[in-house]
């Protein structure tokens, strides 16, 4: 079985209001000595995670489109020379569509990366400035033609649901977002993040967030407007054309395994949970002091599995089949879920059950975070 590479650039030149990712701004970046690190902490993994080649590698952030290209070059290189890469191998990059990022796109390409996910969040100047984004919409949709021109495969981010949203709105600029061209589409709702300024904003009134059920109807519309487009959700926040899927983010979902590198790295190894320091000072001391920025890998439970194995695999269209996740874990199949909430949460039309397969229906997937608690047994939370 194939394997994933997540390799994680914290750096940004703003952060941004709503961001609770692990990202920092630093007023200047030894490149060279973070070169060297984030090759040491791929070695030190790749000794205890390889055998396989590559499936996909993601760089994600931060912002990775303030990488220098020869990093990311060296990066891919070594990445290669360790497990190796599959024929048609995905590597995706997250990039801000600034006109300076913008501008190192070709050589990116030239370094390897072939699919780049643009950060555009919205359409309109007002929106982008409430966000505390740095690009207008102008520059956005020029650094977005620029990344269709250069890589073979492109997503789009956009944010949704924000404070006084209305449908009107909302379907106006996923319709320019569609007619874009784009294969794959991300498209998030606004959540106030613990920790993050827009949480200070809203706790003292700056801005009241939008009602549940209004974006619930934002969301009804999004799926609506993506199913016409050819593009329908597979994911419940993602959306795709055929064949066009994240196999990266895939990889995620259907619980396979997945190397994490690089400040704040999360990882998947043979029943074991990696975790990265998260601080970049404490990241990078960690890898010079003793080769590898791993601060713990903890051995997680075939219960725990099981838990972590539902809850990504229910946010798929696809489903999950549940005897071959009981197979691989050894778990009997009738321990996974709650027969009697999952026979309730089938008869209301909110899951559907054929033989050992589950998904959750389109009528369930705008409750799904209400509908896990319910389905997974208590047996394995508890265990």
């Amino acid at each position: 079985m194939a394997r994933a590479l997540y390799i994680h650039w914290p750096f940004c030149l703003k952060k941004c209001p709503y961001c609770d990712f692990n990202s920092h701004v630093r007023d200047q970046v030894d490149v060279a000595r973070w070169q060297a690190a984030l090759l040491a902490d791929m070695r030190a993994e790749a000794e205890l995670a390889g055998g396989e080649r590559l499936d996909s590698v993601f760089f994600g952030g931060g912002t990775p489109s303030l990488m220098p290209p020869a990093l990311v070059a060296a990066l891919l290189q070594e990445a290669e020379r360790l497990w190796g890469f599959a024929p048609d191998i995905e590597i995706t990059l997250e990039a801000n569509p600034s006109s300076v990022e913008a501008a190192k796109f070709a050589d990116l390409a030239k370094a390897g990366v072939n699919r780049s996910s643009i950060g555009l969040q919205a359409l309109d100047d007002q929106t982008l400035q409430f966000l505390g984004r740095l690009h207008d919409t102008q520059e956005g949709l020029e650094a977005l033609k620029v990344a269709q021109a250069v890589f073979s495969r492109v997503s789009v981010d956009l944010i949704y649901a924000l404070p006084n949203h209305n449908p009107a709105q909302w379907q106006a600029d996923l319709s320019r977002v569609l007619d874009l061209g784009t294969s794959h589409l991300s498209l998030y709702q606004l959540t106030i993040e613990p920790g993050t300024r827009f949480e200070t904003m809203a706790r003292r009134g700056d801005f009241i967030p939008l009602d549940d059920d209004a974006a619930a109807d934002l969301f009804s519309l999004t799926q609506e407007l993506t199913l016409a487009a050819g593009i329908p959700a597979y994911e419940i926040s993602n959306h795709a054309r055929p064949g066009q899927q994240s196999r990266h983010n895939l990889t995620y979902w259907r619980y396979h395994d997945y190397v994490g590198i690089g400040p704040g790295a999360h990882g998947r190894r043979g029943g074991f949970a990696t975790q990265r320091h998260k601080k970049p000072e404490n990241w990078l001391a960690s890898v010079e002091a003793r080769g590898s920025g791993c601060q713990s890998a903890l051995a997680i439970t075939p219960s725990e599995q099981a838990c972590e194995a539902l809850l990504m695999g229910l946010r798929l269209a696809e489903g999950l089949d549940l005897a071959a996740l009981s197979a691989r874990l050894g778990i009997a199949e009738d321990r996974l879920l709650d027969a009697g909430e999952s026979g309730k949460l089938e008869a209301m039309g909110l899951i559907r059950r054929q033989g050992s397969h589950i998904t959750v229906t389109p009528a369930g997937m705008p409750l799904l975070d209400a509908i896990l608690p319910r389905l997974i047994a208590d047996s394995l939370v508890s265990a």
